[in-house]
């Protein structure tokens, strides 16, 4: 995969849920994923300007190949947090995404970790993003790297 030198950083927030805590009153790790994926959807959003919806319609499907996350701070009950979410590498048939999450009130960084996903048909045959120009143009946007050709 090749390394984008500046990507663009998507932020969201949220504020943690009762019923995403444990019986500590500490956020259950596996929220982390959850978030993660709130931070991705959000990033197309932002940068490809349509829904990942939009995306998988066009044929183009992102299976997850890998999921990373190191923990650093607990959240808590009612906390607000930022995810940021880029691109870190994006290749030929898959990409990875980087993750922050970040405690919005006082700076903390609770989490990061990333995600791999193969691009994939809706049947789970490998693709080549190139081979769907509008698919392609839209992680490229997502990316940093969209140029008009």
């Amino acid at each position: 995969m090749e390394q984008q030198p500046h990507p663009p950083v998507a932020e969201t927030q949220i504020r943690v849920r009762y019923a995403e805590t444990d019986r500590m009153g500490r956020v259950y790790q596996a929220n982390y994923f959850v978030w993660f994926e709130v931070g991705r959807t959000e990033m197309f959003r932002q940068f490809a300007g349509r829904a990942y919806r939009e995306v998988e319609e066009q044929g183009l499907f992102l299976p997850a190949t890998e999921c990373h996350c190191n923990y650093y701070a607990p959240a808590d009950y009612d906390d607000l947090l930022t995810i940021r979410c880029w691109v870190g590498e994006m290749g030929k048939v898959r990409v990875r995404i980087e993750y922050e999450i970040i405690n919005a009130n006082t700076g903390v960084r609770l989490a990061s970790g990333h995600t791999i996903h193969a691009f994939t048909s809706k049947e789970g045959k490998i693709l080549r993003l190139r081979d769907l120009p509008e698919a392609y143009e839209a992680m490229a946007r997502t990316a940093g790297v969209w140029e008009r050709q």
